[in-house]
C-alpha cells in the first residue's frame, strides 16, 4: 500500500494557482522522479508533499492523515528533504551537519544521546564520509557535500527521503556518485526516495516511477518505459527525440534532435520563474528537517 499521496491538491503562491485539482500516489519503497520543463511546478510539488508549502486546497496524506495537520516534530520522524543547493554556515563539520538530522528525536534543548551518536556515525559510514567526520562542509567538493547532507537526512531515520535536484551543478562522476548511492539507499535500506530530476535519463535509469509534469498538471505517470514516449517528450518538453533502449538495463534512453513543430512552453507556462527562483531562498531552510 502507497503510503505518501495528494488528494485534489490545490498550491498557489499567493492569488496565483500555480497547481490544481492534483492527485498523484507515491509507491512505497520505490524511487520515484518528479520531471518536466522548466517552472513545469515540479519543485513546487515536491515542496508541498514535503511540507515546506502549504496547500492552498486539497492536502497531502502520509497513512492517511493530513501531514499539513501534524507537527513539524511527527512529520520529520517520517520524511526527510534534502533541497536544492543546500547551504551550511561556515566553518560546520560534517558531523556537526549530519547531527542536525537528529534534532526531530530529542526533547527540549537535550544533548545527543549515545543513540543519537550512533546513528550519525551509521549516516555518515553508509554514505561514504567516514574519512571526511571533522572536515568543514564549505571544504568539500560538490559530490562529498551532497553525500554530506544526504547523510543529515538519513540521520532523520526517515523512511522518505525527498530530493530536490540533488545532481545540479555536479560534474558526470558527482552526478553518478550521488545517484548510486541514492539506489543504494534505496535497495538496501528499502526507502523511498522522491526526486526532481532535471536529466531525463537519469530519470529512466535510477527510478522505478516516473511522473511527467506540466503547467502543474500530471501529464503521464508510471514506469519509464510508460513515460518515456515520444508523445510525452513532445507534450512536456517540446522536442522531438529518439527513444533507444539502454544497452545495459534495456531502460528508455531519450535522444533528443530537434524542437518540436510547437515549442513547449514549459518555461513560460503559469508558474513561471518564481518557483525556481524562491529555490535559492529556501535553502537556508534547510537546516530545519522539515
Amino acid at each position: 500500500m502507497d503510503r505518501l499521496m495528494t488528494k485534489q491538491l490545490d498550491i498557489a503562491y499567493e492569488d496565483r494557482l500555480i497547481v490544481e485539482d492534483l492527485n498523484v500516489s507515491i509507491p512505497s519503497g520505490k524511487i520515484t522522479a518528479l520531471v518536466g520543463a522548466n517552472g513545469s511546478g515540479k519543485s513546487t510539488i515536491l515542496k508541498t508533499m514535503a511540507r515546506i508549502m502549504k496547500p492552498k486546497g486539497g492536502g497531502v496524506y502520509l497513512d492517511g492523515q493530513s501531514i499539513h495537520r501534524q507537527s513539524t516534530k511527527e512529520v520529520a520522524k517520517q520524511l526527510a528533504i534534502l533541497p536544492q543547493n543546500p547551504t551550511a554556515p561556515e566553518g560546520l563539520t560534517v558531523s556537526e551537519l549530519v547531527g542536525y538530522g537528529r534534532f526531530p528525536h530529542q526533547k527540549g534543548f537535550g544533548s545527543l544521546t549515545k543513540h543519537d551518536k550512533d546513528i550519525i556515525q551509521w549516516a555518515i559510514e553508509v554514505t561514504g564520509m567516514n574519512m571526511f567526520y571533522d572536515r568543514p562542509v564549505d571544504q568539500l567538493s560538490g559530490g562529498q557535500r551532497q553525500r554530506a547532507w544526504i547523510a543529515m537526512a538519513l540521520a532523520q531515520q526517515t523512511d522518505i527521503l525527498f530530493l530536490d535536484e540533488p545532481t545540479t551543478f555536479l560534474d558526470m562522476a558527482h552526478q553518478l556518485e550521488v545517484l548510486k548511492l541514492l539506489q543504494k539507499l534505496n535497495e538496501e535500506e528499502g526507502r523511498t526516495v522522491i526526486m526532481v530530476v532535471h536529466d531525463l535519463n537519469h530519470a529512466t535509469r535510477y527510478a522505478h516511477h516516473v511522473v511527467a509534469i506540466k503547467s502543474g498538471t500530471v501529464v503521464s505517470e508510471g514506469s519509464p518505459a510508460e513515460v518515456v514516449t515520444k508523445d510525452v517528450l513532445r507534450q512536456v518538453f517540446g522536442i522531438e527525440a529518439d527513444i533507444i533502449p539502454d544497452p545495459r538495463t534495456g531502460v528508455p534512453l531519450c535522444l533528443p534532435f530537434e524542437l518540436a513543430s510547437e515549442p513547449n512552453s514549459g518555461a513560460a507556462d503559469r508558474t513561471g520563474s518564481r518557483s525556481e527562483n524562491q529555490q535559492a531562498e529556501e535553502a537556508g531552510k534547510a537546516l530545519q528537517p522539515v
